[in-house]
């Protein structure tokens, strides 16, 4: 069989699933190739998949027998298909994003949880995965030997196996970098012992209600205090535009940089928000890390500069 590839989204990331399906029909002995309209002539099956909702659709025409499309991109908020178990569960093919994505040489990507308990309103993972945080994998599954691994998880600690799943990346000696946002309210001194434990590259937090002002903030001067570590291996989403005024944005800023972490601004609703508004204006100067350490108050900040 001959098989086509399309990362619909086409970001500077490697697409999990594509990787996995293309693992799959190699081992079965058909021919795998990133799909050209151009160039890739009449071919039996080509898979699309697309991450983000926001992302246009693939708008050239496709020669092929069948066309199987997945991924939150197109299946939102129904779940959509899933891979079977016998995809879900292979060992990932990096070699397709070695020339795309020169960083997959030596990095594994992958889940080792499922699912979690919060439900926020403005995110899609209850939808997708349940509000349980579930054990889905062992890092043997995505990662052989390489010197980095990149976490997908959307609540690794909430699971009941996260002591289990925290030797596992301690005892690889890989560099770990913990890619979504971590739930910092139900982090403990024994969770963060465990993490400090770990190479970590970086490990991102999340500060998204900020009604939580009261609770989070003891815990991140906490996790601070426990590891020691500077503000360059922390890192803390901070969404913005959902359900806070501007001002309750720019105290979260201030905190964190206070506290030691480094904020990321993270635009709910982006697409529809209009060109100059200050909240994009605000996303620039905290995001760039030279303008943000350059400039200490956003009150200073002139984008036209």
């Amino acid at each position: 069989m001959k098989v086509g590839l399309i990362d619909v989204d086409g970001h500077n990331f490697p697409n999990l699933p594509l990787m996995k399906i293309s693992a799959y029909h190699k081992a079965a002995g058909d021919s795998v190739e990133w799909y050209e309209p151009l160039f890739s002539g009449h071919t039996d099956r080509v898979y699309m998949s697309k991450v983000f909702t926001f992302t246009p659709d693939y708008e050239y025409c496709i020669d092929a027998d069948e066309i199987i499309k997945g991924g939150t991109g197109y299946s939102y908020p129904d779940g959509g298909q899933q891979l079977p178990d016998e995809i879900e569960h292979i060992y990932p093919d990096y070699t397709i994003y070695y020339d795309r994505i020169p960083e997959t040489r030596n990095t594994a990507y992958g889940f080792l949880t499922r699912g979690c308990p919060r439900g926020c309103d403005f995110c899609i993972v209850e939808k997708k995965e349940g509000r349980t945080a579930r054990k889905v994998a062992d890092l043997s599954e995505f990662w052989n030997g390489q010197k980095n691994i990149v976490l997908l998880d959307p609540n690794m600690f909430a699971c009941k196996e996260w002591r289990e799943l925290s030797d596992q990346l301690i005892n690889s000696g890989a560099w770990v970098d913990f890619s979504q946002g971590c739930d910092i309210r139900i982090m403990t001194q024994e969770k963060a012992e465990y993490i400090k434990r770990m190479k970590i590259k970086r490990i991102h937090f999340a500060w998204d209600r900020y009604e939580d002002k009261e609770k989070i903030i003891p815990k991140f001067k906490e996790f601070q205090e426990i590891t020691g570590w500077e503000r360059r291996k922390m890192g803390v989403y901070v969404l913005c535009n959902f359900n806070t005024t501007f001002e309750q944005d720019l105290e979260r800023v201030y905190t964190l940089r206070d506290l030691g972490y480094a904020p990321y601004v993270m635009l709910y609703d982006k697409q529809n928000i209009p060109a100059g508004h200050r909240l994009k204006h605000l996303q620039r100067w905290v995001n760039n890390r030279i303008i943000f350490n350059s400039c200490k108050r956003f009150e200073d900040f002139d984008i036209r500069k």
